[in-house]
Parts: C-alpha cells; structure tokens; sequence
C-alpha cells in the first residue's frame, strides 16, 4: 500500500462521472454525468471510489463538470472560467440537477473517495484550498492529461495526496515495460496508472506494462470501460481497478468473481 487512498483491496471499482442510471423498467438515461443524482445511484450500489472531473469559475469556485464549456450538458451556454459562479449555479444538468462542488461531493459521501480529474489550469490552486478546507487529503487521487498540471498540484499540496501518472508519466511507464532487465523509473510520486486501453492506436494495456507498474508500486487503472467481456479479460490480466459508467454491468463481473466490496463505513472517514 503506497497511499490511505488505496489500502481497499484491489480490484477497486471507479464509477465515471457517476456512472449511467438505469430505472427500474431497465431503461439507461446517460444525460445526468457528474450530478448528485448519479452519484447516489453509484454509491447506492455500493461504489466506494467515484470519478470526477474539476473546473474553476471565474471566481475561483471549483465545479464537478468534465466540459470546458456548459453548451452540451447543461441549458446554458458558456465558458465555464469566464462566468462567476453566480451565473454557472443556475445551470442544469439535461435541465434537470444542479451543477455540483467538488466540496458537496466529499460532504455527501463522508466513507467515499473521489478521483479528480483537474480540466484546467485554473482549478489547480482552488482544489488545493478545497482539499484544505475538508482535511480530505487520504480521500482523493488527483491527476490530468497535463502533466504541468499534475505537477503542478504536487507542488501545491500541502500534505501527501495520492496521485496518478500524467502523460509523460505513462509514456514512461511504457518504454520501462519494454526494457530487460527492468530499469526503474525516476523516484516514483504517482501511486497509480490510469490508462485508457489505446491512444493513437498505440496499445497501452499489456502485461508487460501491468508487471512493470507492480514493480514500481504502482496500481493499474484502466478507463473507461463499458464492455463486461472486455472487464473480464483486464482483471484476468492483474488490472487493479476499472473505471466505468456501466457500473451495474461491474458490480455483476466483480460479484461473479467474488471481489466486490459494497461502500460502508471507512477508517479514513473517521480520522
């Protein structure tokens, strides 16, 4: 264990942006990512780990929203950095939910942890003050598709805070898995991988790959997947976590291999 964030056993299982509700006729509504409402059905059945993404308003108040931009999920219109928080509070998600805070999220769910994903640079320093405010630091595992970014929180964070591979990071990662005898890495500041299958038709999941982030104490996550065969295949491989919106299709894959955990009370929640 490198981290409090990770000291449930693996599998872990990521519910992304909440993952999709179902109702009970079975229907699947895919409109209502990062609101309250998909993140109770996702703790509801039992996740312990959510994923989110962050922007900052131009006031610097840190929403729970993957777009840079309001125009597709919400009724409103608009650069999310540009607008006080004033203004992005009065849009709605498929019309319908509220736009959260990351600081509603940790509040909510006191047991739960969050994977952020930080959008932008502008959302580095107020995550730190939010992390601040909330004592959180074992409840989060921060990362991004920037790795300025990334490091940039590193640096900013007053206290350890678990981390996942920036891009640089992974690409590291991959060159070590092809090399023998098995080169370490710089000394190693993330505590997970979290990576898609491919990027630009370039394979990032292997086994080499997945053995040589053990060795270098690193978990592998794999996102986003929605194909339970595939789930399967990844966890056969030594995968530690998947991310996903079907977080039904999950749970039924980690309860047949009797790996699932349902959320409940949790040490971090109590320290």
């Amino acid at each position: 264990m490198t981290h409090r964030y990770l000291d449930t056993p693996a599998p872990i299982a990521l519910a992304h942006r909440g993952g999709r509700l179902t109702d009970a006729s079975g229907a699947v509504d895919t409109s209502l990512e990062n609101t309250a409402v998909a993140f109770q059905h996702a703790v509801d059945l039992g996740y312990r780990y959510l994923e989110t993404d962050v922007h900052a308003t131009a006031d610097g108040v840190l929403m729970a929203f993957h777009d840079t931009t309001l125009d597709r999920a919400t009724d409103r219109s608009g650069r999310i950095a540009d607008l006080p928080y004033a203004e992005a509070a009065r849009a709605r998600v498929a019309g319908r939910e509220p736009i959260p805070l990351l600081e509603d999220l940790l509040g909510a769910w006191p047991h739960v942890r969050l994977n952020v994903d930080i959008k932008s640079d502008a959302a580095v320093a107020p995550l730190v003050r939010t992390l601040r405010r909330t004592a959180a630091w074992d409840r989060v595992c921060v990362g991004s598709f920037d790795q300025r970014r990334v490091n940039r929180a590193r640096r900013l964070f007053d206290r350890p805070v678990a981390t996942s591979c920036g891009p640089v990071e992974v690409a590291r990662l991959r060159a070590a898995s092809f090399a023998a005898p098995l080169r370490p890495l710089a000394p190693t500041v993330p505590v997970c991988a979290q990576i898609p299958l491919s990027h630009s038709s370039i394979p990032l999941v292997s086994s080499d790959v997945i053995a040589t982030a053990h060795r270098l104490g690193l978990q592998v996550h794999v996102w986003t997947i929605n194909d339970t065969g595939v789930m399967e295949r990844l966890l056969d491989a030594g995968v530690d976590g998947i991310v996903t919106d079907d977080t039904e299709g999950l749970r039924r894959v980690l309860r047949r291999r009797g790996a699932w955990q349902d959320s409940g009370g949790d040490p971090v929640a109590d320290r």
